[in-house]
């Protein structure tokens, strides 16, 4: 490979989260750290290069995306998505989390209800409860083929769900994490159908889109059809593929007028004005130049899946290996240890020493599973399983 992805980069006393909570959070300080989804790799070096020639410019000042950002925008989803996006369309929030929060407010009023589907990445309901909205659930259904196990949505209960609750707004999590599903089109389509013929809005977060593996092709929501178009607010944002999330700075795509009328709106009762100066260089970089490395990243953290899987299977066969279609995330299920979600999490955190997220965060339906990130160097990872499956 032209970048290197092996090397290990110490991020304690960086300000990182992954690992500079620990000590707050209760955890061991001598833990491997594969828990919040970001990446242990350093970004692009066009990236890196970018945000040092404008840090070295010296003046950050209030300021605002240019042609620049919105040209590579444009062209980076057209040509990895084939999805044609109109610059007016195009929102910046701090975060994908936090257009979600806007959507929310901007759509529907306390005590309505809002669907999603656990187990699922679990700010999405954790915003639902803050605002005062009803959180509806509409669970995944595991299911195995071909010897895989992966979810699948039961629609019959989708629907029956939106029908009883009177849900106003679905959050749709695609590519899935914790799961890693990326939903087929036709899956795509029948939600599209069900929400369109029970007026429901759908908030689709596609943070994870350019992350998908071998014949796996990611749907941009709004591709469906010119309905769920304009029936839906897309988020996106370059923190996942590039490592940026610290840089607060996502794209919110809303071809509906009335509906992005309605989220600046909401969004303009924040306060926030101008996004973060960096967080355009970066997203423009990496947006115009960055397309090999993010495509070795990804080809790394797929061996690594794979290393992962061959791993457990090789040494504790009793852990199912729920292979991702997209994402970095690795969901793991614990159920045949024949522990309880208490002795599974505390042997892995307390025992092994590895921190990672309990599947119970995710809701009920996780309980027995943890969420891995294999987005680290391999030596890190193997490192993570040896620990692991050594208190096993």
């Amino acid at each position: 490979m032209k970048y290197d992805f092996d090397t290990v980069v110490n991020r304690k006393n960086t300000n990182a989260i992954k690992y500079d909570l620990a000590k707050r959070r209760g955890k061991p300080l001598d833990a491997i750290s594969l828990w919040v989804a970001d990446m242990d790799f350093p970004t692009a070096p066009c990236i890196q290069k970018a945000i040092s020639e404008k840090a070295f410019h010296g003046i950050y000042g209030y300021s605002r995306p240019d042609n620049r950002y919105y040209e590579a925008v444009k062209k980076w989803y057209k040509e990895r998505h084939n999805f044609t996006i109109q610059e007016e369309w195009i929102v910046n929030t701090p975060g994908v989390c936090f257009a979600i929060a806007t959507a929310i407010k901007a759509y529907t009023k306390e005590g309505e209800s809002v669907l999603i589907q656990k187990p699922v990445y679990y700010p999405f309901f954790m915003i639902i409860q803050s605002l005062g909205r009803k959180v509806v659930n509409s669970p995944l259904v595991m299911k195995k083929e071909n010897d895989k196990l992966h979810y699948e949505i039961d629609f019959e209960d989708f629907e029956k769900k939106i029908i009883e609750e009177n849900v106003k707004l679905f959050i749709m999590c695609s590519p899935h994490n914790p799961g890693g599903r990326v939903w087929t089109k036709k899956e795509l389509q029948k939600i599209s159908e069900i929400c369109l013929r029970h007026k429901v809005l759908v908030v689709s977060d596609e943070i994870h889109s350019d992350i998908t593996f071998g014949n796996n092709v990611h749907t941009v929501y709004g591709n469906i059809s010119e309905e769920a178009l304009n029936n839906s607010v897309i988020c996106t944002a370059p923190s996942k593929s590039f490592n940026l999330a610290g840089l607060q700075f996502s794209n919110i795509f809303i071809a509906n007028r009335k509906l992005r009328k309605d989220f600046i709106h909401e969004f303009d009762k924040t306060g926030y004005d101008e996004p973060s100066l960096m967080g355009i260089v970066a997203s423009t970089a990496a947006y115009t130049y960055g397309s090999e490395w993010f495509e070795e990243a990804k080809t790394y953290i797929w061996e690594n899946i794979l290393f992962a899987k061959k791993y457990l299977e090789e040494n504790l066969p009793a852990v199912n290996v729920i292979v991702p279609e997209g994402t970095y995330l690795l969901w793991l299920d614990f159920t045949e240890t024949g522990l309880s979600d208490f002795e599974i999490n505390d042997r892995i955190l307390n025992k092994a020493k590895v921190w990672l997220d309990n599947g119970n965060m995710f809701g009920s339906e996780g309980e027995k599973f943890v969420r891995l990130n294999c987005a680290t160097p391999r030596s890190v990872l193997k490192e993570a399983l040896q620990r692991i499956c050594k208190e096993f």
